[in-house]
């Protein structure tokens, strides 16, 4: 059975879906003002896998992530570019999609577009006014949160707490000072679109109710996102969704913990903010997906060279490992297995088991990728043992890696097929200076062949090689 942490409930909870063996997901998504940061790749990674472990476990998943196209950030950017607020957002957009590609995370099945959903946007407006829970003013529409009862309740706080901690804007024209914007009103430069109020833009809140709605139905299996957005965003979410249909808006609320830089929160005040397509010069993007994952997710985590290269350390491992089995498989024979190898497939059939069990334990990939390191240290038994191997027993072996690698996505295959034909002349070159005992020969090709992101590596069964971590095989 899988449990997630409920940030509503602050339990965790069997996951029951709306619709048996259908699972809808909304993650909010980049406003697309500017590149990522890690602290959001965090966010985007885990949603990844648990959409990908979901539908490992069987479930027909639905995953959905807005783009927010329009709003403050992305006017004042596009003044400062001098372009317009479509182009800021077309150029964003295109980076966000290179620069999630890079770390291997899926694009989802839908989209959406604040500025391509501003039908759904006014319904949505429309019927909370209709329901005398939000009430325009110039041109302006609010939501009245005295009309919520609940509201609060996925902070944990109620209405005169958030008042005590906010720092509220003073507009008398606001029944109350938490009511929040559904729709602004026009004003001159900025994008606007025609509405019952008169022409304007909508709020930030109200694009990802309508839009998860219109995609998923009114109540959600899955929503979530940074912990920063718990309040106000998915707060006010809460408010104005069920405040217009009565019915839970989501049964899962999931959130991601925050991401520190060297201890520090990452913040532009302090300079430390760091984006992946910086981080993507120096660093390989596998091994950013794989230190994301090492951690439960809604631990915080610090970020620093020193624990990404730890990461690069580890994950080479695993890489390391796949690459062994994938080439010992090539030269070896079925046959009946010894009581050894029968062994090592209960240890198999066991670390499938646990893999689950961390996984459905309120997702837990730091318990789940210590049960492939458990199993690579038997592999790596195996593989050196002087009886010899079987294919029969490295195959399943071989499969189980790629199956949970179909979840994680960070191990790569490597193979001889990227090698050109003078690093195969230089590999036998070096052989053959070896064989002559031509220490210093063997060594500068060594080196040569390190330049070209090749690391080779001498056993007992021959030469081995593999890729350095960022290049290409």
């Amino acid at each position: 059975m899988i449990k997630l942490y409920n940030t509503l409930s602050r339990k965790k909870e069997p996951l029951k879906p709306v619709k048996e063996g259908k699972i809808g997901i909304y993650a909010c998504g980049p406003t697309v003002y500017d590149y990522f940061h890690i602290g959001n790749a965090r966010v985007f990674i885990t949603f990844d896998v648990l959409r990908r472990y979901l539908a490992y476990r069987g479930y027909d998943v639905t995953f959905v992530q807005n783009y927010t196209d329009v709003d403050d950030k992305m006017i004042k950017r596009a003044a400062e570019l001098k372009i317009s607020v479509d182009e800021v957002a077309e150029r964003f957009i295109s980076a966000y999609e290179e620069d999630t590609a890079a770390l291997g995370i899926l694009p989802a099945d839908y989209h959406p577009r604040a500025t391509r959903h501003i039908p759904q946007i006014i319904a949505l407006i429309q019927r909370l006014i209709d329901k005398k829970m939000a009430y325009e003013v110039e041109g302006d529409v609010y939501f009245r949160v005295e009309a919520f009862p609940g509201y609060g309740k996925l902070s944990g706080q109620n209405l005169e707490e958030i008042m005590s901690g906010a720092r509220v804007e003073i507009d008398e024209r606001k029944k109350h000072p938490m009511d929040f914007a559904l729709w602004k009103k026009e004003k001159p430069g900025e994008p606007s679109w025609e509405s019952p109020w008169g022409r304007g833009r909508p709020g930030w809140h109200i694009e990802c109710s309508a839009m998860s709605m219109h995609y998923l139905g009114e109540t959600l299996d899955i929503h979530g996102g940074g912990q920063d957005l718990i309040f106000p965003h998915h707060e006010n979410e809460i408010a104005q969704s069920e405040g217009a249909t009565a019915k839970p808006f989501s049964r899962h609320w999931v959130h991601v913990g925050y991401l520190n830089i060297d201890r520090e929160k990452m913040s532009k005040s302090l300079g430390n903010v760091l984006t992946v397509r910086q981080l993507r010069e120096t660093v390989d993007p596998m091994v950013i997906r794989f230190f994301m994952l090492s951690a439960h997710y809604r631990t915080p985590i610090n970020f620093s060279g020193e624990y990404l290269e730890q990461a690069s350390r580890a994950l080479e491992r695993l890489n390391m490992t796949v690459y062994n089995l994938k080439e010992r498989l090539e030269k070896v024979q079925e046959g009946l297995p010894d009581n050894e190898e029968k062994e090592l497939l209960g240890f198999l059939q066991s670390s499938r088991e646990k893999f689950i069990e961390a996984m459905d334990d309120d997702f837990n990939t730091a318990g789940a990728i210590a049960v492939l390191f458990e199993l690579g240290r038997e592999v790596n038994i195996y593989l050196n043992r002087p009886e010899g191997q079987k294919a029969n027993i490295l195959r399943p072996v071989l499969d189980f890696y790629r199956e949970i690698n179909d979840v994680f996505g960070f191990i790569k295959e490597q193979g001889r097929s990227g090698l050109e034909a003078e690093v195969e002349a230089l590999i036998a070159q070096r052989e053959e200076a070896r064989a002559r005992k031509d220490w210093s020969t063997a060594d500068a090709i060594r080196d040569r062949l390190k330049d070209r992101g090749i690391i080779l590596e001498d056993t007992p069964q021959g030469v081995r090689w593999r890729m350095a971590p960022g290049k290409d095989g």
